[in-house]
């Protein structure tokens, strides 16, 4: 009976175990990722932080050729994100929506007071649907704008993770954070820009 009893409590455990890895997993397989470039990463990252349905942003580089870039040593290379969510909460479209919103997708040369290839707008598409509905979004922004939408369009080169002090910029550097983005001009362009349609980063 003692026998039958430990061994019963151990197969319990064991399907419990296996029940909780699982439900790890299938939370991980559920969530998507979107790769967006913005100008300076560390507004885009604040940004989409602050959007419900988005678990994590991560600031990095993609569009070169170069192994490991570095803040440093990025040649090619947009700062872009990493955007994790669940498309359970937001899809995929509505992301791309915030994300034209948030920028001014007219300026070819780069972002606000940051100017050159490493700041200019991009979308990274994962898929053949991800690019359709990219395009789309554009299209909908020109219209919008009733302007030239310069954001490029391209395949989803690999992500590289920045280093760790440009990661949540915002929060380790809240006062310096402010002060930049005010400096840069950025809320100040997107609001004349999109009007009560600008996105930035403020949850209503």
């Amino acid at each position: 009976m003692s026998f039958t009893s430990s061994t019963a409590k151990a197969t319990l455990a064991a399907l419990a175990l296996s029940i909780t890895a699982l439900s790890g997993q299938s939370a991980t397989a559920e969530t998507k990722s979107a790769y967006f470039a913005g100008g300076c990463f560390w507004c885009i990252e604040k940004d989409f932080e602050n959007v419900d349905g988005v678990k994590e942003v991560e600031s990095g580089y993609q569009g070169g050729e170069l192994e490991n870039p570095t803040y440093r040593n990025h040649p090619g290379y947009i700062e872009s994100v990493r955007i994790d969510y669940d498309p359970a909460e937001i899809d995929y479209a509505q992301l791309l929506k915030i994300f034209f919103r948030s920028v001014d997708p007219t300026d070819a040369g780069g972002q606000f007071c940051d100017r050159g290839h490493a700041y200019t707008t991009a979308i990274f598409a994962g898929n053949a649907e991800e690019a359709k509905l990219a395009q789309e979004a554009k299209v909908e922004a020109g219209a919008a704008l009733g302007q030239d939408i310069a954001t490029v369009i391209r395949g989803n080169d690999k992500f590289w993770k920045s280093e760790e002090y440009h990661q949540n910029y915002y929060k380790k550097n809240p006062v310096r954070y402010k002060y930049y983005r005010f400096r840069c001009g950025r809320n100040q362009t997107v609001n004349k820009l999109w009007g009560d349609q600008a996105y930035l980063g403020i949850k209503q």
